[in-house]
């Protein structure tokens, strides 16, 4: 294949990772596909993909499914660093561990990858890493405070990744996903620390947790994304953002043009 790249996807069992997998893959690009459960991408494998179990939030395995793709390729092009989850509930009442947990996978965890691959990426003056951060990164909603915070923490973070990078060819792009059909709502009530429901901020989390059930957080096919993720690759100068997905851009724009008690009040009326 012309212009055949060498990619590295994290969080590549599910969702987005895996439906842009499939894309890259048929595109004919070699792609290895890291996550901790490889039995949901054995479908990857039979397609002609390289997968890898890696906990992204354990440094010592990203640093050997990097070795790995060195070892077995000589090169990494593209880094995506896509995996990732929503830790959801109060404040108040989300246990600390979790919350630094959700740093871990968020942040952390993707700030080890990357340290993993610059070497290499120097020495060759060239490469692509491509963060998925979000629209939640732009934005904000109750009950969402350390989803958020990471999201914040990672564009600055990216930001000034792109800034140090610029001398060694190497380019950095943010993705900023709006809504997508990947089971986020699901990984949500997953993650949503239970007691929450009945202590005193109940009616906020029973009114979130009903529009998360009833399908109103309806998204984007996963698909926009692989075209997406393709179009960034293909790009020989890519944006350094892309904001993509259903309400991505309606909500960001809202958020930066009518100010924060605006916004506030949008926000809030779709938990009461």
């Amino acid at each position: 294949m012309h212009n055949q790249k060498v990619i590295l996807i994290t969080g590549a069992s599910s969702g987005m990772g895996k439906v842009t997998a499939q894309a890259l893959i048929q595109t004919g690009h070699i792609v290895y596909a890291a996550a901790r459960t490889v039995e949901n991408m054995k479908d990857l494998a039979i397609a002609g993909g390289h997968i890898i179990q890696m906990d992204v939030a354990k440094s010592d395995e990203a640093a050997r499914a990097v070795e790995q793709v060195l070892a077995e390729q000589g090169r990494i092009d593209v880094l995506w660093n896509n995996a990732g989850f929503g830790l959801y509930g109060p404040v108040e009442e989300v246990d600390l561990d979790k919350a630094r947990y959700q740093f871990e996978v968020n942040l952390f965890g993707l700030a080890a990858m990357t340290q993993a691959v610059l070497p290499h990426m120097r020495a060759q003056r060239a490469g692509l890493i491509i963060n998925t951060s979000s629209m939640g990164g732009k934005i904000y909603t109750p009950l969402g405070a350390w989803y958020h915070a990471t999201k914040h923490a990672l564009e600055g973070w990216s930001d000034c990744l792109r800034l140090e990078l610029k001398e060694f060819g190497i380019k950095v792009v943010i993705l900023e996903p709006g809504l997508i059909e990947t089971g986020f709502a699901d990984g949500v009530k997953h993650h949503f620390a239970p007691e929450a429901a009945h202590g005193p901020y109940q009616r906020m989390v029973k009114a979130l947790l009903k529009s998360a059930e009833n399908g109103s957080l309806k998204g984007s096919d996963p698909s926009l994304i692989a075209k997406t993720i393709q179009k960034i690759i293909q790009a020989k100068n890519p944006k350094t953002r892309y904001l993509v997905g259903a309400m991505a851009k309606p909500l960001v724009a809202i958020r930066y043009l009518c100010g924060d008690r605006i916004y506030d009040k949008l926000i809030l009326s779709q938990v009461k």
